[in-house]
């Protein structure tokens, strides 16, 4: 009887020594050691990649992409204006916040609702970008004006649609368009290793720069 009790007690005993230590080494020291190591070399990327203004206060993160609208929903043409979002969907779950949802459209090159939503685009970029002093034709428009990313969330635009929004963006803030042309060059990422993708400019960033301009005076 006793035999068969320590034969017994013997494992279980040993398989809670195994689990203590493993909750120990997996569960503590492990996620210590990592977390460690991510806030020591990669600080910005470990908290977010949080972008700040001036004033120190954080105003987003630059890995997902902002909606710049008026109270009324339409784009607020004071600012930069990031890639369409038409593969989001709405928020049916949780009414008191807005999550942010993801997700692309899914539709075909050759669907007729793609078609008529880049075209409903281009009209509109060209619309809004163009300026007593500057016309903005439809063959001026890039890709990225008019298609979403397949996230919808994409925080970057192309060198050229931001050139594109330059002259608007001067004249809605009332300052002088080679003042805005620097802000989006000193904004422009090359790419990635020199060779990968294609070079970007972050709304975000380029946003809260325009901000923190415009409050300077």
């Amino acid at each position: 009887m006793n035999n068969s009790v320590g034969n017994t007690g013997r494992p279980v005993w040993a398989g809670l020594r195994a689990l203590l230590l493993l909750t120990l080494v997996c569960g503590v020291l492990y996620p210590l050691a990592v977390t460690g190591i991510a806030q020591t070399a990669f600080h910005d990327k470990a908290n977010g990649s949080e972008t700040e203004d001036a004033s120190g206060r954080v105003v987003g993160s630059s890995l997902i992409g902002q909606s710049y609208t008026t109270p009324d929903g339409k784009p607020d043409l004071r600012w930069f204006q990031g890639r369409p979002q038409n593969g989001l969907g709405t928020n049916s779950v949780n009414t008191q916040y807005h999550l942010i949802l993801s997700g692309a459209t899914n539709l075909a090159a050759d669907n007729p609702a793609l078609t008529a939503q880049v075209r409903k685009a281009r009209a509109a970029v060209v619309a809004d970008n163009s300026t007593a002093t500057y016309q903005v034709r439809a063959a001026d428009v890039p890709p990225d004006a008019v298609t979403s990313s397949g996230s919808g969330l994409d925080p970057d635009i192309s060198p050229a649609y931001a050139d594109l929004q330059v002259h608007r963006v001067a004249q809605r803030n009332h300052l002088p368009v080679a003042r805005v042309q620097q802000l989006v060059d000193a904004h422009e990422d090359g790419r990635t290793l020199g060779f990968i993708g294609e070079p970007t400019v972050n709304v975000l960033a380029l946003n809260t720069a325009l901000r923190d301009l415009l409050r300077q005076g």
